[in-house]
């Protein structure tokens, strides 16, 4: 919207979240770390729930990081070059429907 390309929009945006998104993701790893670590009764139940939610956070944030901006790039793409291809039927609808208002 501003003038810029996609990817320069894409990479800008990827930049700005970047940091933010790691921030949560440490934190809350480094906050169950006592679950994947635990130790005496009902240990094993802990660990597995640890190891599933490091796991998942891990994976939700390598999502974030590349496949949210690399999907941003091609659903505008695909979104532009179908703008690109639908203006002159556009124009041609105008130029009709302003033909039957006369």
């Amino acid at each position: 919207e501003r003038g810029k390309s996609i990817e320069e929009a894409a990479l800008t945006g990827a930049r700005i979240r970047f940091r933010p998104i790691l921030m949560t993701a440490f934190a809350f790893i480094l906050g169950c770390v006592p679950l994947w670590t635990a130790s005496g009764s009902g240990a094993i139940a802990r660990q597995v729930m640890g190891t599933t939610v490091i796991g998942g956070m891990l994976g939700a944030s390598l999502i974030a990081v590349f496949f949210v901006p690399a999907s941003f790039y091609f659903v505008e793409k695909l979104a532009r070059a179908e703008r690109q291809t639908l203006k002159p039927q556009a124009c041609q609808i105008v130029k009709i429907t302003s033909k039957l208002n006369r």
